[in-house]
C-alpha cells in the first residue's frame, strides 16, 4: 500500500512538472535575458516614457496614487529603493511584475516580459535610464 501511494506522488509530481512546462511557465526567480545587454539610457528614457512614466511619474519622481497599498501611491523610482538598485533586481521586477504591498491594491505592475510587452534590449534601456536618473 504504502509503495503504491509513493508512486502515485511520484507520477503526480511529474504530471505537474510537465503541465507546467507545456504551459511555458517560467521561473519567477530568475531575470530575463535583459541583465545580458548593455542598456542604453536615451533609449530607456523613450521606453520608460510610454510605459512606465504614467504610474512611477517624470524620471521616476513618483508621487502617483494607488489606493489600497500601504503606504497609497506607486514606488518611486528616484530616488529608487536599495533593494531594487542593481540591474538584476529591476530586471526581476520589470520582467515578471509586481503587486505592492496592501489589501486591495488598484495598480499592480504589469509583466512586461513575460507578457511581450517589452524585449529584453528595451528591459535594459528602462534599467539604464533609471540607474541614470539616480546618480
Amino acid at each position: 500500500m504504502l509503495r503504491q501511494k509513493k508512486g502515485f506522488i511520484v507520477i503526480a509530481v511529474g504530471l505537474v512538472v510537465l503541465i507546467l512546462v507545456a504551459c511555458g511557465a517560467k521561473d519567477i526567480t530568475k531575470p530575463g535575458n535583459a541583465v545580458n545587454l548593455t542598456g542604453d539610457p536615451v533609449a530607456g528614457q523613450v521606453v520608460y516614457d510610454g510605459y512606465c512614466k504614467s504610474c512611477h511619474g517624470p524620471a521616476g519622481t513618483g508621487g502617483i496614487a494607488n489606493p489600497g497599498s500601504d503606504d497609497g501611491t506607486v514606488p518611486e523610482l528616484n530616488p529608487i529603493d536599495m533593494d531594487f538598485k542593481d540591474a538584476t533586481s529591476m530586471d526581476l521586477v520589470i520582467e515578471h511584475g509586481s503587486k505592492p504591498e496592501g489589501a486591495d491594491t488598484v495598480t499592480k505592475m504589469p509583466a512586461f516580459g513575460d507578457e511581450g510587452t517589452l524585449k529584453p534590449q528595451q528591459i535594459a534601456d528602462v534599467i539604464a535610464y533609471v540607474l541614470s536618473v539616480n546618480k
